[in-house]
Order: C-alpha cells, then sequence, then structure tokens
C-alpha cells in the first residue's frame, strides 16, 4: 500500500475530457481509443461524410489548441520582498508568460473565476506579440526573462506581410482563451478590449471556444473626447469590448436569463416614466404583453382576452403569444396591470410596469467617455500615480471603465474573483481596490504579466509596473490622499494588499525521459529537490497543486518538533521535514477538524515502507488523503 504521488506537472485537459466521456461511452471507445463515428451515432447525430463545413482556419491552428494539451513543468514562486501584506492579504499578483500561468492555475481556480477582463496585444504591428515558440513552455520563458544562459529571445514588432500576422496572433490568443475559459464559473463573464485590426479574428475564436449561444455583447467605447485629423479616411474614436458568459440560462419560455446585473438609474432615465391615470403605486411605463413565440411552441399562452370596454375576444398576431399565462393575466387585470390607454381606446393590451418595481436600467452597448472615461483620462491616472516615471507604460485604461465592468459582472459581497492575464499597468487591480472602498465589497483579483522590458530603469519590466500601480493605489487610498477617488469605509477592514509571485520550473527535478545519461537522471531523483529553493517554495507548488488557491491563509505549527504548515484552516497538511516522525504523521493523523489532505516528501521517509504503507492505512480509515511529492 502505497500513497498517492502528488502530479507535480499540470494534468492534461484531453486526458481528463477523454477519461470523462469513456466513464460516459464505454461502447464508443475501440482498443482504447475514441471511435468517432461510434461516438456520433450513440448521441443520435448524423456522421458527416464530407470535408467541408463552417470555421476559422488558420496556419498554425492544430498546434495551438495541441499547446492547450502539454502539460506546465513550472511553478509559481513566491515573492515576499514584492508583496504587500503578504500574510493577509487574497488578492494576487504573478510575473510569468500568462499560457503556463494559466496551466498552472487550473486545479486551484477551476470553476472559480466570476469575471475576466483582458487588454491583449492589438496586433496592429507595432505593439508587442508573444512569439511562436513561447507555446513551447518554460524554457522559452526563461530564455526571453534572460534566466537560463543562452542568449534571450528579441520579441519582434516589425509588421509582417500577408496572413502569417494574423496566425501567429491566433496562434497567441486561441490556447489562452481556452483555459481562461475553465477557470470561469458557470455564470463567469469575459470581456476582452480589442480594435479593428482582429475584431472579426477574435469574434470567430470566441464563438468557437465559448460557443455562439453565449454571446452577450459587442460593447463600444469611446476612447476619444475628440476626433482626430492625422488619419486618412476615418478618424477611429472607439474600441471594442467583446463580451460572453461561460454558460447561458433560460427560462421555461425559452427566454435567456439575465447574465449581468442591471445599471443605476438617472433621473433622465426615471422621467421617462408616467402616471396619467393617477395610479397610487406611483410613475409606470407600459410594456409589451407579447412576447415572441408562436401558438404552437407556447400553445398554452394563446388564448382570447376579452376587451374591457368593447367585449370583444383579442388574440396575439399569428406569429405572438401574451407573455402571461392564463391565471398570471387575470391576477394583472385584478391589480390594474393591463393598459387599455387612458380611455380605454387601445386595441391591444400593455403591461404596467411601476418605477418602484424596477431595480435598475439594462446597460446599453454604446458607453460614452463622459461615463466611463477615456484614453487621456487614463494617462492622466497613472501619471498622478507614476509622476516622472509614468513613461514605464503608455496605453493605461481609465479606471472608470474597469468599475464599470466589476458593476455589471460581480457582486460586492460574495467574494467575487476576477482575473486579468493580461494585466498591463494593473488598472483591474486599482479598479478592484476603488470598488471594494466605495460598496465595502470583498471582491478580489488575479493579475498576470509578463516582464516585458519598459524604457524605465525604476520600473524596468511592466509586471514591475503592474505592482507598482496597485501598490501606489493602494497607499493612496490607505492615506486618504485628497486625489483618491474614493473615501474609506473602515480604514483597516479593507484589502489593500497583494501577494507576488513568479513563474519558473518546478521547485522538484522532473524526470527527463530525452536525457541522454539515463543513469545520471535517475541517481539525480534520489533526492528530487531543487537546490536553493526555500521551504516556502516548496510549500506554494504544493497547495497549487493540491487544488488551493495563492491567497490560502497558511499557519505555521510543531509537531513533536517538527514544522507543519497548515493551509486554508486546516484542509492540508504539509509537512517537508526530512526524516519525517511517525509520531509527526500520526499526530497529523489525529487532528480535530482533520485534515482533508495530508503532503509530505516521499525521501522524508528514508526508505522505510512499512512505515509509509501503515500511515496509508492509517489516514485512509479516517477519511484523510494522503500524498506525497
Amino acid at each position: 500500500m502505497v500513497p498517492d504521488k502528488l502530479l507535480l506537472t499540470t494534468p492534461n485537459p484531453i486526458e481528463e475530457r477523454l477519461e470523462t466521456l469513456r466513464e460516459l461511452f464505454p461502447e464508443a471507445f475501440t482498443e482504447g481509443r475514441l471511435d468517432l463515428e461510434t461516438f456520433q451515432k450513440l448521441l443520435g447525430m448524423k456522421v458527416e461524410t464530407g470535408r467541408e463545413r463552417y470555421g476559422l482556419s488558420w496556419a498554425g491552428k492544430a498546434e495551438a489548441i495541441r499547446a492547450v494539451q502539454i502539460p506546465s513543468r513550472g511553478t509559481l514562486r513566491p515573492k515576499r520582498d514584492q508583496s504587500v501584506d503578504f500574510d493577509t492579504t487574497e488578492n494576487v499578483i504573478i510575473e510569468g508568460d500568462n499560457l503556463e500561468v494559466l496551466k498552472l492555475l487550473q486545479q486551484a481556480y477551476h470553476g472559480k473565476v466570476k469575471m475576466i477582463y483582458i487588454d491583449p496585444p492589438y496586433n496592429t504591428g507595432n505593439d508587442f506579440v508573444y512569439p511562436d515558440d513561447f507555446r513551447e513552455g518554460i524554457r522559452q520563458y526563461l530564455r526571453f526573462t534572460g534566466q537560463l544562459s543562452e542568449d534571450g529571445v528579441r520579441l519582434t514588432t516589425t509588421p509582417e506581410e500577408g496572413g502569417r500576422i494574423h496566425s501567429r496572433w491566433l496562434s497567441m490568443m486561441y490556447p489562452r482563451l481556452q483555459l481562461a475559459r475553465s477557470l470561469l464559473r458557470d455564470d463567469g463573464v469575459i470581456f476582452v478590449s480589442i480594435d479593428d485590426h482582429e475584431l472579426h479574428n477574435l469574434r470567430a475564436i470566441m464563438d468557437e471556444i465559448f460557443g455562439e449561444e453565449n454571446f452577450l455583447a459587442t460593447i463600444l467605447w469611446q476612447k476619444k473626447y475628440a476626433p482626430s485629423n492625422d488619419t486618412t479616411d476615418f478618424s477611429y474614436t472607439h474600441d471594442y469590448l467583446l463580451s460572453y458568459v461561460k454558460s447561458r440560462r433560460f427560462n421555461e419560455l425559452g427566454k435567456a436569463v439575465a447574465t449581468l446585473k442591471r445599471m443605476e438609474r438617472t433621473e433622465e432615465q426615471n422621467r421617462l416614466y408616467k402616471n396619467p391615470d393617477n395610479d397610487p403605486r406611483g410613475p409606470w411605463m407600459s410594456d409589451n404583453y407579447t412576447c415572441n413565440k408562436t401558438s404552437e411552441q407556447r400553445p398554452n399562452l394563446y388564448y382570447p382576452i376579452i376587451h374591457p370596454k368593447t367585449g370583444k375576444e383579442i388574440w396575439p398576431s399569428p406569429t405572438r403569444v401574451w407573455a402571461y399565462s392564463r391565471e398570471v393575466h387575470e391576477r394583472n387585470v385584478s391589480e390594474n396591470r393591463v393598459w387599455w390607454g387612458l380611455n380605454q381606446e387601445n386595441e391591444t393590451p400593455r403591461y404596467k410596469r411601476f418605477l418602484s418595481e424596477v431595480a435598475g436600467v439594462v446597460a446599453d452597448t454604446w458607453w460614452e467617455h463622459t461615463d466611463v472615461g477615456h484614453t487621456d483620462e487614463a494617462k492622466k491616472e497613472f501619471k498622478s500615480l507614476f509622476g516622472e516615471d509614468a513613461d514605464a507604460f503608455d496605453t493605461p485604461k481609465p479606471v472608470r471603465l474597469l468599475k464599470r465592468l466589476l458593476q455589471l459582472a460581480t457582486e460586492p459581497d460574495a467574494g467575487d474573483i476576477v482575473l486579468d492575464f493580461f494585466a498591463g499597468s494593473g488598472t483591474l487591480g486599482q479598479a478592484v481596490l476603488e470598488m471594494n472602498q466605495e460598496d465595502g465589497g470583498d471582491r478580489r483579483f488575479v493579475l498576470v504579466q509578463l516582464p516585458e522590458p519598459t524604457p524605465n530603469p525604476n520600473y524596468p519590466t511592466i509586471s514591475s509596473v503592474t505592482r507598482g500601480r496597485v501598490q501606489k493605489a493602494a497607499e493612496r487610498i490607505r492615506s486618504g490622499d485628497e486625489k483618491s477617488a474614493v473615501q474609506l469605509l473602515e480604514p483597516d477592514g479593507q484589502d489593500l494588499g497583494f501577494r507576488a509571485f513568479s513563474l519558473d520550473t518546478s521547485n522538484f527535478k522532473l524526470w527527463d525521459g530525452e536525457a541522454e545519461d539515463i543513469q545520471g537522471a535517475l541517481e539525480g531523483l534520489v533526492d528530487n529537490l531543487v537546490e536553493g529553493r526555500s521551504q516556502e517554495d516548496v510549500l506554494f507548488e504544493l497547495l497549487l497543486k493540491a487544488g488551493l488557491p495563492l491567497s490560502s491563509k497558511i499557519r505555521e505549527q510543531e509537531i513533536h518538533g517538527q514544522k507543519v504548515y497548515s493551509v486554508a484552516e486546516g484542509q492540508l497538511l504539509v509537512c517537508l521535514e526530512r526524516p519525517i516522525r511517525a509520531e509527526t504523521l500520526r499526530a497529523m493523523t489525529a487532528l480535530e477538524p482533520k485534515p482533508l489532505q495530508v503532503v509530505c516528501l516521499d525521501v522524508a521517509f528514508s526508505g522505510n515502507d512499512a512505515l509509509k504503507t501503515n500511515i496509508v492505512l492509517e489516514m485512509r480509515d479516517r477519511g484523510i488523503r494522503f500524498r506525497t511529492a
């Protein structure tokens, strides 16, 4: 009897999906492989014989899809010296290639993110584009950042001819969006900023990844408050935000249930509500009494209504039905909610919707700069924080724009997690801090940014700008600076910190199947910890691979003279001592409340297989999962 080995590379999502299919449709597998024709027949689907079909294709798409399947051999190392309130905060900023980072986040954050916002490279030929070989994984990332002895990768910003630049951009975006989707909750929403250069391609790949039925809207953001005359034909004054929900929900009428919250009503909008019949419930607005379904689709909603003045039977048009059942209609009549006109002169009814019953207004798709800010405002916000160092980043988004997204997609007091894996200057982080201060919320952010170089020696990488902005914004809020856009509700009650991490190779020596010296590689795995790594480095790799978030609270305790880490209120216990004592393991087994998982190093048993077997059995009897690394 041996303990489970903790998987030190990220799982292959394709293998997991195939295993799920194998459990549901075992007869669809022949000699261990999925038989697509049999699978389609089992689902009652018509087997397509032709090769032509609708979809977006480009050179490198197959490789981009395979990139998702390549396990990451990396880890995220904590950086206390770059963090703020490391031990108490629930916010996270990660420096590293976002493809690798998204893979590393899968186990801990799968289905937990409420909102994703990203502002990826627009692929104009003048901005940063990830190179093709970044999909090869952690080694290419380390070459790029100068952490390996080889020459660093130089990223091109030179415009290219033909379709290759589109292919490179699509190959960069596709696997990242696919991994991002799996992090979203079912009701989670993603917003992606883009301009005209790749809008059409982005819509196509997002339709493919998220499903056309989950498309919400294309939002137009007025990024400039005045046109410019330095262009040839048109002055570009807006950008786009594509929005999708992970999984749309529908009511019994087949109508989509609202995904986003409503916005607060303005006085101008409220003035549209009138009270021509002096209803004691106050101002109201009339609404359509029918819905867009046919009598064949909803026969119970197709019935006659008696006109109160003429006594005639009133039927919906042939292509529509009433929006309310007979029972609900009778209740509407008794409650004076059916409007036939002031003198009952209308031929069809309408529904009286009272202002007092309307929670808010549905957001429209045209966002003016007066409501959500513009690019000049964004640059002024950045300069007010960085002063003479404002040249470190030149394309920030306005904080008000990100606040609008947070208002629509998150709840203030539900602990919603928001993610930006093209974090740039960290505007989303600042927006979260300010929103939480305004409404007492507890939203949390995870920001990911590549250490792309900047021209500023004080902030040499964009990831240092990300951390710097969030820290400066927090300091401004904490100090009550008059330049701050918000006032503190409780000066000591809000989370204004972040844990900083950086992408690196695993803390464990992993088997290299391509090594020339097989014997040497085997001997190197006897003690499988990489030299120079701290216990905290190892701890965070283990908790992430055990499925716990990077913000988990950690408490050190001593058991029989050995250090034990209690993670997430004791859900996970980790002991990295070598050798580990039997009494330490048994004391961990007997703790109350009992842990869900216990992890220690395999080498800590020093070959004592009998002890290992006994501990596995004892923990299994208590319902504890025991694993080694």
